[in-house]
């Protein structure tokens, strides 16, 4: 069978099983909506966390960007990684215990104040919906591929999915089909990496294909050193970028991870504060079998992308002859040939005789093909990428929807509201909310895992300092935590916009604030937020005595009822 019918087959298969999770596991209360009744098993918590947090920036790109910056790209192997235990082991026993639904709850309890609320609100929505845009581009690039769609419509696909079962089935569906999800990624993910690892490197374990010799006997990264040396590349294994920048791109990576709402809400699903540590490990354990595996992926398909298209004399393939996988992938805009001096022949280096445009995005999605595995490879790829993408994207759009109901409207604007309705409202809100993930993945301001990543920059602007002086500084009070709220954001967003819509072309390094890069400055955000929040809260009023012997019991994070409302 081709490739286009296996992926009709595997796909599905796989949106039959998550659509009928959806119909099983229909939400009939807020509760159930909002934190899945609050009885997930941990086990079960810790797959739905993974396939939550591996996005489609994990699974289709950050591999690709490792795979074309090399050293450099291992910052978000770096910052992700890093992020996951901060929050596992700093923040999410601690946000279990104060017991509420949402971020915005907890921040507005905490610092006593609807204002802090709202605000709170708005940074949610805002660093989620950058969020869910990146995934769904991802969405929209497995579907233009493999169904053979205009990305466009398989945008346009990919959020008739969503909404389905993220609208019917709330958290509690959410929840059920995340372990699906996760399941289908992985073993989609694994299988062609041990593929391509046992012909590359005569090994099942791409680990240590990875990091072992090829089958012509030369080392894996130094035989892509010497290639990139020879056709003008950066060494795969030196970096380009400045010290600082890598540091500040990891920094607002992690402790964006460990701001993010829509992964802190997940340690609301387990009966107990212990549960909540033991998802936390299970997440943990289940996410390294990707993050572990995603450097060898990119290894591979580098070495066999640049011999598939150089050819064995080192001077192009002959067009009529190119790799199958580039006449596909060209189909879909991601990857162009320019014949710049006429020899029918395509040519892939890394300065001006370079002939080939090749997004990131594609890498991981293209390795069977560059391999040439077999066709039913290819597509169980595309369906684990669409596991990947779909899962956070819902996860987002539940934090979007639980936002606008509970905090905006029954916190706020309307407290009489029934659970009826604020079900209902819940519901409209993801509908809306997934109409503008559509546009913006349509009208991306970036490739999958640089939006993904403006959004942990986002998050650790906003939200990481709120969340932490919250729990560890029980002297700090609203004036100081709305402040810094709004400055960190403000501060942040204005930069990343300025880079990337209104002046792009000035986007280099040495323009950039203290040579950070868009990417990065959420970590300076970050250091603005916390600076302005502690000035603050030092000049006014201080905080009340109930509040501060609040967080003195959040400290101690001895077992918790279920999350509440009120």
């Amino acid at each position: 069978m081709d490739i286009q019918t296996w992926t009709f087959i595997l796909v599905g298969l796989s949106f039959a099983l998550y659509i009928g999770i959806a119909i099983w596991a229909r939400a009939g209360t807020t509760g159930e909506f909002y934190v899945a009744g609050g009885g997930v098993h941990p086990v079960a918590n810790g797959m739905a966390t993974a396939a939550d947090w591996m996005s489609a920036a994990s699974f289709i790109s950050m591999a690709g960007i490792i795979s074309f910056a090399g050293y450099d790209g291992g910052v978000y192997l770096m910052g992700w990684t890093g992020g996951y235990v901060l929050l596992a082991l700093c923040l999410a026993p601690y946000l279990r215990k104060f017991g509420k639904f949402t971020v915005p709850d907890f921040i507005g309890d905490r610092y006593y104040s609807q204002t802090a609320r709202m605000v709170a609100v708005f940074c949610a929505i805002f660093v989620s919906f950058t969020y869910v845009a990146g995934q769904m581009r991802g969405v929209g690039v497995v579907f233009s591929r493999f169904l053979e769609v205009d990305i466009n419509l398989g945008v346009i696909i990919g959020m008739a999915i969503v909404f389905f079962y993220a609208v019917m089935g709330g958290m509690k569906g959410i929840t059920y089909t995340q372990v699906a999800q996760y399941c289908v990624l992985i073993f989609a993910f694994l299988v062609p990496a041990v593929f391509v690892s046992l012909l590359v490197a005569g090994t099942p374990l791409p680990q240590l294909g990875f990091i072992g010799q090829t089958s012509d006997g030369v080392y894996l990264l130094e035989k892509l050193d010497g290639l990139s040396r020879e056709l003008g590349f950066t060494e795969y294994t030196s970096g380009t970028k400045s010290g600082v920048d890598v540091f500040f791109i990891t920094a607002a990576l992690m402790v964006g991870t460990a701001g993010l709402p829509h992964v802190i809400i997940r340690f609301f699903t387990v009966p107990k504060v212990r549960d909540a540590r033991i998802s936390a490990g299970w997440a943990l354990l289940f996410i390294s079998f990707l993050y572990t595996t995603a450097p060898a992926v990119a290894a591979f398909a580098r070495a066999n992308m640049i011999e598939g298209l150089n050819g064995t004399d080192g001077q192009g393939v002959v067009a009529a002859q190119a790799p199958s996988w580039v006449g596909n992938w060209e189909k879909t805009g991601l990857v162009a040939w320019d014949d710049k001096n006429g020899d029918g022949r395509l040519f892939y280096s890394g300065d001006e005789r370079n002939e080939m445009t090749i997004s990131p995005d594609i890498i991981v999605l293209a390795s069977p093909e560059i391999g040439q595995l077999p066709n039913w490879v290819v597509a169980l790829l595309a369906a684990g990428g669409l596991a990947a993408a779909l899962s956070t994207a819902a996860g987002l759009l539940l934090v979007i929807s639980t936002s606008i109901a509970h905090d905006l409207l029954k916190k706020g604007f309307k407290p009489d509201m029934t659970e009826k309705q604020e079900l209902l409202a819940a519901r409209l809100a993801a509908a809306v909310a997934v109409i503008g993930a559509g546009y913006l993945g349509i009208n991306p301001p970036g490739f999958v895992a640089q939006v993904v990543a403006f959004a942990f920059g986002l998050a650790a602007a906003s939200f990481f300092p709120a969340i932490v002086l919250g729990i560890f500084y029980k002297k700090m009070n609203k004036e100081g935590a709305i402040a810094g709220m709004v400055t960190g954001i403000a501060f942040t967003a204005a930069y990343i916009i300025y880079f990337k819509f209104i002046n792009p072309a000035a986007s280099t390094p040495d323009n950039w604030w203290f040579g950070i890069s868009p990417e990065g400055i959420g970590t300076l955000g970050m250091l603005v937020n916390l600076a302005v929040s502690l000035v603050v809260a030092k000049l006014t009023t201080e905080t009340p005595k109930e509040v501060q012997d609040l967080v003195e019991s959040i400290r101690f994070p001895k077992g918790a009822g279920a999350a509440h409302d009120h």
